[in-house]
């Protein structure tokens, strides 16, 4: 092996060794990323905020001392690869599932953070609520949602649902775990991806 193949070698297996990397908290006690948008939570507002930057409105349900929220800010959220894709295609707020922030819905039922996580069934955290390019009048999120991703998952997987709802796979028929399963072998096809890894 050459010395400069052996010294890429080494670059990747040290990069590989290194800690996922560590993440802001705030007052809230949630893991924070600096391109999150601050709004007042009024949900059609934020959709069409969000529309006219030419992005979608992803909501993302968080609590103090979730370990799974912590991973998906250190591994996923910090990956540049996933993290360029979301900031490019998409407005990301986040929620704290107990917290007392005010939420307006978009039947205009004005709630807190935990009541709207309680009206509309969300209960994991990490819970991601991805939401239509126009506001629809008179449903709830829940309802208006046009994918759900809840809880954490590996870096493909998470990435692809970003993907999926911003190519509106939701309209072309094409269920999620289909796309997701040609993505990847399409991945390993172009030997970016090892048996095992989604």
């Amino acid at each position: 092996m050459s010395r400069i193949a052996s010294l890429v070698v080494f670059l990747f297996a040290a990069a590989a060794a290194l800690p996922a990397m560590a993440v802001e908290i705030g007052e809230d006690g949630l893991h924070k990323q600096e391109w999150f948008a601050m709004t007042f939570r009024d949900i059609a507002e934020d959709i069409e905020h969000a529309r006219s930057e030419g992005k979608r409105l992803a909501i993302t349900f968080e609590q103090r001392g979730c370990i799974y929220c912590r991973e998906m800010h250190e591994k996923l959220l910090s990956d540049p690869e996933v993290r360029d894709y979301i900031r490019e295609h998409f407005m990301v707020v986040q929620y704290n599932m107990f917290g007392d922030e005010e939420v307006t819905d978009l039947d205009g039922e004005v709630l807190t953070e935990k009541t709207a996580a309680r009206k509309w069934g969300y209960v994991f955290t990490p819970t991601i609520v991805f939401l239509p390019e126009e506001a629809p009048e008179g449903d709830t999120v829940a309802q208006a949602a046009v994918a759900t991703m809840p809880g954490a998952f590996g870096k493909w997987t998470f990435l692809n649902m970003f993907r999926w709802v911003n190519e509106k796979g939701y309209e072309s028929g094409e269920h999620f775990q289909h796309y997701h399963a040609r993505i990847i072998a399409e991945l390993r096809a172009e030997g970016r991806l090892g048996e095992g890894d989604d």
